[in-house]
């Protein structure tokens, strides 16, 4: 017999629930098979079979409450299976969320009245009590700029062909504004710290939360050393956490240690919003749609592309002339792309 077991959840997680069976006591189970998915206070994982035989045994239920390293079921190794097919074997479909009706259809034709209750999940509970303990811990302000997107959107038309064909991935926005933020944290470095007890925490290096929406809620993957990689780089690294997030594949140590966060609530259509820190950072970075405002150049008004931008941060370590520097300091720095190399 092979043990299936929880795999380890981060340095800081200790308990996850199993969300679903994938595979059923009697099923063949192949090197690779995702055997059961879990889910703990930050992140959805699958379990996959490292052994093929037949799932002799399931010794958790689906909601049940596991730990790294427990053993939830059981594969007998001693049977020997077929040759995998090219098609992928049928998995359990998730069940459907309990309907409760609240009254009866009185006439024909009246459509019923009905309430759908479902469970909250772990991590949305989770994401919930994070964000409430921000706001109830930290000094949390908010000041904002603007930014003339012009300037990158001309060099990203000039140079995305050349840009795809040296690298094989497309010249983003993102990549300038991590990279800016990068450069912006080492000249303003209370906002890459952190508060801890009676301590500030500083870094010499900037590990980037990336706010990522998926079906279950919003998580931050971490893209690591932002400072230290180049714009494909770092184009490549978000496109590879984003993926990972809306396909169940990260790992505990993505959503580990970030010393600072961008979110672009912008993508949805947002003109204007205050980002709520994610503990125990001191900031976060607000993106938000670029639309065509008018603006004044040399004394003359002129329609160009704008996007506002917003700084929440930590008043008990940011003071705010900081604060409102380093967001100008990055306005700065997006406005002259040219400084930064596409290495093309």
């Amino acid at each position: 017999m092979f043990d299936i077991k929880v795999p380890s959840l981060g340095e800081s997680e200790n308990e996850a629930t199993l969300i679903t069976w994938l595979k059923d006591v009697g099923d063949e189970v192949f090197v690779d098979d995702i055997l059961a998915e879990i889910e703990s206070d930050k992140i959805t994982m699958e379990i996959t079979a490292t052994e093929s035989g037949v799932l002799k045994e399931q010794l958790a239920d689906e909601e049940d409450t596991v730990e790294p390293g427990q053993v939830i079921g059981l594969i007998d190794t001693s049977v020997e299976v077929a040759a995998k097919v090219a098609t992928e074997s049928p998995q359990k479909p998730k069940p459907e969320p309990v309907v409760e009706p609240t009254t009866s259809a009185i006439q024909a034709g009246i459509p019923e009245r009905e309430e759908i209750r479902e469970p909250m999940s772990r991590m949305r509970k989770r994401i919930a009590a994070r964000l409430k303990e921000a706001q109830n811990t930290a000094a949390m302000l908010t000041t904002f700029n603007e930014v003339n997107m012009q300037p990158i959107m001309d060099i990203r038309k000039e140079n995305q062909e050349a840009f795809v064909a040296k690298h094989g991935v497309k010249l983003g926005f993102m990549s300038y504004f991590c990279k800016a933020c990068a450069i912006a944290c080492t000249e303003f470095p209370s906002v890459n710290a952190f508060i801890d007890g009676d301590d500030v925490v500083y870094h010499n290096y900037i590990d980037m939360g990336i706010a990522v929406s998926t079906d279950n809620g919003l998580i931050v993957p971490v893209l690591r050393d932002v400072g230290m990689k180049s714009l494909a780089e770092i184009e490549k690294g978000i496109i590879d956490l984003a993926t990972k997030a809306r396909e169940g594949g990260l790992q505990p140590d993505d959503l580990q240690g970030g010393t600072f966060s961008i979110t672009n609530g912008g993508i949805f259509g947002s003109m204007l919003s205050t980002p709520i820190i994610n503990p125990p950072q001191s900031a976060i970075l607000g993106m938000h749609n670029i639309s065509k405002r008018a603006v004044v150049e040399d004394d003359v008004i002129v329609a160009r592309p704008m996007m506002y931008i917003a700084l929440s941060y930590d008043h008990r370590l940011i003071d705010g002339k900081d604060a409102v520097q380093f967001l100008v300091r990055i306005k700065t720095l997006l406005e002259q792309p040219e400084a930064f190399d596409l290495e093309l």
